[in-house]
């Protein structure tokens, strides 16, 4: 089964593309992380208690209010304005609560790709904002990054989504989450011509985002055929190897993705 993972920063129609894939003609089934982050953190699960216990005596209004006796749900904006940010402070705290909930998604994410898989799906689109951050594209067959090239539209889109948030909420968001261009040029870096990295560009209207969707998928699965999800499934030694082939592809590309890094900054 080919993982397809995708990613995009917050406001560049991330969330439009996985509608697609998951509709028809393609039927992708999706494991979307965000949904995922929501029920970890549900109150009474091991995520909630921690998240409260650690922000709790220090964000007021960090639970919203409930009229019985049931525990209270998380505010998550104000959750949100205390760990968005690029101060020192905001950042520490962003990995506190990413190490609080990115343990419990990973296990519910690796639940859902096992059952998938036995179902005898081709593909799944693991749909993850922070894919490359989390390190979630090693498991990955294919990376698609959803873009724009002009941050004036990424900024637009994102206000008009969520019009409480203010100027500087909706930059600190934008920043949280990396520039786009570096996610394009890792993806590009993983190979476009295999398929293992794959770009959708969405400057245009809903029109143009679906031709493009098209175009992808067309070449993902011009590399990686249904028949080939069969055989995986019929034989499991080698769809453990071809698993085990992928990461290790994964690995080494990262590897010299970062050294590229490391050179380009030298230069500097």
């Amino acid at each position: 089964m080919l993982i397809i993972g995708l990613t995009g920063s917050i406001a560049t129609g991330k969330s439009t593309v996985s509608n697609f894939l998951s509709s028809p003609p393609y039927c992708i089934p999706i494991v979307d992380t965000d949904l995922l982050a929501r029920q970890v953190v549900e109150p009474g699960t091991p995520s909630y208690k921690a998240i409260v216990n650690y922000f709790g005596p220090s964000t007021p209004d960090l639970l919203l209010p409930s009229d019985n006796n049931t525990p209270r749900p998380l505010n998550r904006p104000a959750l949100g304005r205390r760990v968005f940010g690029t101060t020192e402070e905001r950042k520490r705290d962003r990995m506190i609560l990413n190490k609080i909930v990115h343990p419990a998604i990973r296990w519910e994410v690796y639940k859902s790709l096992l059952y998938y898989y036995v179902r005898g799906y081709w593909a799944v689109v693991l749909d993850v904002p922070l894919l490359f951050e989390s390190g979630m594209d090693l498991i990955c067959g294919t990376v698609v990054v959803v873009g724009v090239r002009d941050p004036a539209v990424q900024m637009a889109r994102l206000r008009a989504r969520d019009p409480h948030l203010s100027a500087e909420d909706a930059e600190n968001r934008v920043r949280s989450q990396g520039d786009v261009r570096g996610k394009v040029e890792k993806a590009e870096f993983r190979g476009t011509e295999s398929a293992r990295g794959v770009v959708v560009w969405n400057d245009g209207d809903r029109g143009q985002l679906e031709r493009e969707v098209q175009r992808a998928v067309r070449c993902i699965s011009g590399t990686s055929p249904r028949w080939w999800a069969w055989v995986l499934l019929l034989a499991p030694p080698l769809g453990v190897g071809a698993g085990v082939w992928n990461v290790v592809v994964n690995f080494l590309t990262q590897k010299g993705w970062e050294k590229r890094v490391r050179e380009e900054k030298a230069r500097l």
